[in-house]
């Protein structure tokens, strides 16, 4: 990946999935994220050769790298029905193969909710998920990213210590990392407003999981208050977040190489508004 700013956002594969690539390089990205199917639905899409070999060669030509997949929003790993359960961990290993079969690097999903069925079973039932999902996919180079949570509801992830406890008890460490969500973090009530509190973000990944474990960041502000636990995303600059965190983040040093995706609302040209905003903020650019 070389020593490079890497910035993009998450862009739709509307009309196959090579086409992101093209929408991403015609942003001015050099790393996108993508759903390779529905991501409200359960439907699987099954990806032909000639698309495979298509998404390859683009990723080549438009020299986007890394792709990151975002699971479904439907998977819950920590789902107490059994059904649900067994749905959702199939539902991933199809996505999983099919992001081995892209070469795409990262695997980012939502670490899941447990229902009111108690946050330590919920814990076992995510890493339990994975260790099957595991196993099922030896040699697999895809790293599975848990990312952090609002805390909504009976979600889990809102806090460093549960994604360093679901880690930990899954048996091959070395295939999994974290994706922080600044939308996410901030409503959970880590205040990145401050730098101080921004600094305490960051010693706490260090203390509790250590920085080499943050693989992806999700440059989103907030339109929910610091500890609302409300998952409500905006444009950078615009929420409750403001414009200071993410110039802090651009021009920080250990997370120079770290791909840097906005999930900002879908409205017009915004996306390419808060990318030349993000590229602005840099003191090197």
């Amino acid at each position: 990946m070389g020593n490079k700013l890497l910035l993009g956002a998450h862009i739709s594969i509307a009309g196959g999935i090579g086409k992101s690539l093209l929408r991403g390089h015609d942003l001015g990205c050099n790393t996108i994220q993508i759903f390779t199917k529905t991501s409200r639905g359960w439907r699987e899409k099954s990806l032909q050769e000639s698309e495979i070999i298509a998404f390859h060669e683009t990723k080549e030509k438009t020299g986007i790298d890394p792709v990151i997949s975002h699971c479904s929003y439907l998977v819950n790993l920590a789902s107490p029905d059994r059904k649900l359960y067994e749905k959702s961990i199939d539902s991933m290993f199809n996505e999983m193969e099919r992001c081995e079969s892209l070469g795409i690097a990262y695997l980012v999903v939502h670490p899941g909710s447990h229902k009111e069925s108690g946050e330590i079973p919920g814990i076992e039932k995510i890493a339990d998920a994975i260790n099957i999902l595991h196993q099922k996919t030896p040699g697999f180079r895809l790293k599975v990213l848990l990312e952090t949570t609002a805390g909504q509801g009976t979600n889990l992830g809102y806090r460093f210590e549960q994604i360093a406890e679901m880690i930990e008890r899954v048996e091959e460490e070395s295939r999994m990392g974290l994706c922080l969500d600044t939308c996410h973090v901030f409503a959970a009530g880590y205040d990145l407003r401050t730098e101080n509190g921004y600094r305490k973000v960051f010693k706490d990944i260090e203390e509790i999981m250590g920085m080499e474990r943050l693989m992806v960041i999700h440059l989103n502000d907030s339109q929910g208050d610091c500890g609302s636990r409300i998952d409500r995303h905006e444009h950078i600059g615009k929420g409750k977040i403001g414009e200071e965190p993410f110039r802090w983040i651009m021009n920080d040093e250990r997370l120079k190489n770290i791909p840097k995706i906005i999930e900002t609302p879908k409205v017009g040209s915004k996306d390419r508004d808060n990318l030349q905003l993000l590229r602005s903020f840099c003191n090197d650019l």
